[in-house]
């Protein structure tokens, strides 16, 4: 589904925001940022190692479950992928559940996907 980020709630927006300037900042194929129970963001880009490749959500998702988080509210994406992989959200399924919404916007930042993890 489409949706505009203009119509997204500022706290939602904040998140697709981080995502894109991690992006930017870092020079990374992906930026993502995720929003945790109590309201921290937890931002990340792609790692890309020779022994160790996550994609920039799977690395924010890691982060917040390092840092001591209990479940996610949202996740957001910013990439040139037209789609959102499945193991992406899996790992927001497993820490945010089936109903947490996933935003993919474009290195613009406008929102071009919105997804439930599950």
């Amino acid at each position: 589904m489409t949706e505009s980020t203009a119509s997204l709630g500022a706290e939602d927006r904040k998140i697709v925001t981080l995502a894109r300037s991690a992006r930017a900042r870092n020079g990374v194929p992906e930026g993502a940022a995720v929003r945790d129970e109590t309201g921290r963001t937890y931002v990340a880009g792609t790692v890309a190692l020779a022994s160790l490749n996550l994609s920039a959500l799977r690395t924010a998702v890691a982060m917040a479950v390092a840092s001591g988080a209990e479940s996610l509210e949202a996740a957001a994406v910013v990439s040139s992928a037209e789609a959102l992989s499945p193991e992406d959200l899996s790992a927001v399924r497993d820490l945010g559940g089936a109903g947490t919404p996933v935003f993919l916007a474009g290195p613009d930042g406008e929102v071009r996907v919105r997804a439930e993890a599950g």
